[in-house]
């Protein structure tokens, strides 16, 4: 086997990251975390194109310097096609279809979601297949029954919303600032799950999060109503509960995936999967269900570009390789 090298670009939201892999190792992953949307409380897709245009080349400059290798390197340029931002996808797929020509190699397009999966694959252990995975961040949640490297089929996914958006709305509705899943994770930590919230039943593996978010809405408004200082004097128990009751809900349906597939290697992606709440919740049932459970590294939970580069890893090994045609697909499927 000789030595391909890969370089893989992630700009589908609001996170500019570039990595590099030498056959199936990762050798550099960098990644420009834009603070610019704090201050709107959500990202603000205008804003979050321009920086990608603004950052795009310094970011795979430095992770080809921290790889130690020059572009002329290069076996085959990866890039996310979608799902993210139309504005966003655009800039990483014109960066990667020009770079790719100018330097007359391939060009390989990454479905977003696939690649949170196979972030499994960038460091040891490897679960085994078939396993199930439960993807959770800001604006997908899904159970996907993983085949094979390249072979994954979607059982259960979200009727509206994922449930990093529950979590960042519900923290917009207690003044935290965005994004509020971490800061939600923290407090959640120092507080008890003294409150109860609605878990909508949904059928099959899939999941609803509007229902709750409604009901944290009308709970606090009522509290507030008869105490105005009801959140401050009960923020982490707060924290605590809603956390809580998002983490039951996850774990019920992966645990009815698990029963009917009769699958114990179970995998969490995306950037919920670095809650710690759901960490200690799947660990608890690792071992009293004996199941096998995989979690990433941190770096790999977020968006990330060594999780489209080990995809694209695998799509070279099959030459599956794009047309310079391709365009950037915003509500990209499986």
């Amino acid at each position: 086997m000789g030595t391909d090298y890969i370089l893989s670009i992630e700009s589908s939201c609001d996170d500019t990251s570039a990595a590099v892999f030498k056959n199936n190792n990762i050798v550099a992953n960098v990644t420009y975390n834009q603070k610019v949307h704090e201050k709107y409380g959500g990202v603000v897709p205008e804003l979050a194109s321009r920086k990608h245009h603004q950052k795009i080349l310094p970011v795979v400059k430095a992770a080809l310097y921290e790889a130690k290798i020059d572009k002329h390197h290069l076996s085959a340029i990866a890039v996310t096609k979608g799902p993210g931002l139309l504005g966003s996808l655009l800039v990483g797929v014109s960066f990667a279809k020009s770079m790719a020509a100018a330097l007359d190699i391939p060009i390989i397009e990454v479905n977003h979601m696939q690649a949170h999966i196979l972030a499994h694959f960038i460091e040891e252990p490897y679960p085994s297949f078939p396993f199930l995975c439960l993807t959770v961040s800001g604006g997908h949640t899904q159970i996907v029954k993983v085949n094979d490297h390249l072979d994954m089929e979607v059982i259960g996914t979200t009727i509206d919303d994922a449930a990093g958006e529950a979590f960042d709305k519900a923290g917009k509705m207690l003044g935290l600032p965005y994004p509020a899943g971490p800061h939600i994770d923290k407090l959640a930590n120092q507080g008890k799950n003294t409150f109860r919230f609605a878990k909508p039943k949904v059928d099959g593996h899939n999941f609803s999060f509007s229902g709750l978010k409604t009901s944290i809405l009308y709970y606090l408004k009522k509290e507030i109503k008869e105490n105005p200082k009801f959140i401050e004097n009960n923020l982490n128990d707060l924290c605590s509960s809603i956390q809580s009751t998002i983490v039951e809900i996850l774990i019920k349906k992966l645990t009815i995936a698990s029963e009917e597939y009769k699958i114990q290697d179970l995998a969490i992606a995306g950037g919920v999967s670095a809650n710690s709440g759901l960490r200690k919740e799947l660990q608890k049932l690792s071992e009293s269900n004996d199941w096998n459970v995989f979690v990433p590294e941190f770096q790999y939970c977020t968006d990330n570009a060594g999780m489209i580069g080990i995809t694209a890893y695998y799509k070279f090994l099959k030459k599956e390789f794009s047309s310079f045609d391709m365009a950037p697909e915003p509500r990209m499927k499986f």
